[in-house]
């Protein structure tokens, strides 16, 4: 087997204007370019794209000439890219389909599930790639009967490639903000050397079914939670025997994420609010982005709306922005009221939950409103246990039109 290398990148997320800013959108767009950067000075054979790489199904138009600009830099230096869609770029419907596919005809990508056989090769390797079916459901009806209409084909005297976009449903793979995993490993191919993953935010190399599963990770912050992760991509060296050598390569323009996580239980709202700026202050810095998570459990004569989130928000001047989060509870129903919901043996459970629901909604809505955010939390309890999103759907639209 010829030597060779490749790039494998995912979760670009571009044109994401996180907190509304056009100053993330465009940090979104540096990280594409530095990567793309880096990638030609790697001159490695192709890169692969496992999805994501735009942050909504229809991108603005300068969201596409960032794309269109960079995939063009790739083109002239003579490197291809191999790309699946993820559950933000991929069709909104079946007659607009993913807007990877104009690009593609446009030779600035190759969509890999829109040709025949889902695969692409040269001399050394074979390249399969799925599309992303957003749901665990959906993955399970819909990836059996892809791979059956689009039959894999790896080849033992090649290094053979698996390209997807989905968190596999195993207990070492860190799924993405307490979502459930898209796919069962069991549907996943055999006889693919690597297992190219997107979706998955924090970068990770385990072995899988005689080969590889590697997540590349993401490019820039896209919530909090991937503060801590290093942004960057992987690049992959392939000897004559097949064995990958893969080394990760870090971005440097990544926004600077300050998060702070502070316990304020039992303190009020006035003192949380003072405690919460003085906080935000000794931790202002340039350009950074500063989330504060507001946690606790309140005293029974305080209310939520009483922090004061704006005098927080301003309480930085080198900071891009100052983003609280307030996870504040209020004091919990007394407890000789629940006993006196649920002890009563002649309501059904439905009717007990209702009034359950009532009477904590009522801490921070009127009476009517209270009522109605209960019907819709009973309604919605039996769908999301039996994953009904039809239903779930239904009665979030029906609340909302009622509202």
């Amino acid at each position: 087997m010829k030597p060779f290398s490749f790039v494998h990148i995912a979760d670009l997320h571009l044109g994401y204007a996180q907190y509304n800013l056009d100053a993330r959108r465009q940090d979104f767009d540096n990280a594409l370019k530095e990567a793309v950067d880096k990638t030609i000075e790697l001159k490695p054979d192709f890169m692969l794209i496992a999805g994501d790489i735009f942050h909504q199904a229809r991108p603005s138009n300068i969201t596409l000439e960032t794309a269109i600009t960079n995939f063009r830099r790739l083109r002239d230096a003579g490197i291809p890219v191999l790309a699946v869609d993820g559950g933000h770029d991929s069709a909104p419907n079946i007659i607009t389909g993913t807007i990877l596919n104009p690009l593609d005809s446009a030779g600035l990508l190759h969509y890999l599930p829109r040709h025949e056989g889902a695969s692409w090769h040269n001399e050394s390797c074979y390249v399969y790639g799925v599309p992303n079916f957003r749901t665990r459901r959906k993955t399970d009806e819909q990836l059996p009967l892809f791979l059956e209409q689009n039959k894999p084909a790896p080849d033992p005297s090649m290094f053979n490639i698996f390209l997807f976009h989905m968190a596999i449903d195993l207990p070492y793979i860190e799924k993405p903000y307490q979502m459930e995993a898209e796919g069962s490993p069991e549907l996943i191919p055999e006889g693919f050397n690597y297992f190219a993953g997107g979706h998955v935010h924090k970068p990770s190399k385990t072995k899988f079914k005689n080969g590889l599963l590697v997540y590349s990770g993401c490019t820039e912050t896209v919530n909090y939670d991937d503060a801590q992760i290093e942004k960057g991509f992987f690049h992959a060296e392939v000897n004559e025997k097949g064995e990958p050598t893969i080394n990760r390569i870090a971005l440097q323009t990544s926004r600077r994420f300050i998060v702070l996580e502070p316990d304020y239980a039992g303190m009020l709202p006035a003192k949380i609010t003072h405690s919460a700026v003085q906080l935000v202050k000794e931790n202002d810095q340039e350009g950074a982005v500063i989330v504060l998570v507001v946690k606790g459990v309140l005293p029974a004569e305080a209310s939520r709306a009483e922090v004061d989130l704006a005098q927080i928000r301003e309480a930085a001047h080198k900071a891009l922005l100052v983003y609280p989060i307030l996870r504040m509870r209020e004091t919990e129903v007394p407890e000789e009221i629940i006993r006196t919901i649920f002890e009563g043996g002649l309501k059904d459970l439905k009717t007990k939950s209702f009034e359950y629901f009532v009477q904590i909604f009522s801490e921070r809505y009127s009476r009517e409103q209270a009522e109605k955010i209960a019907r819709l939390a009973v309604n919605v309890l039996d769908p999301l246990v039996r994953k009904d999103e039809e239903k779930v759907k239904h009665e979030m639209e029906a609340y909302m039109n009622e509202s």
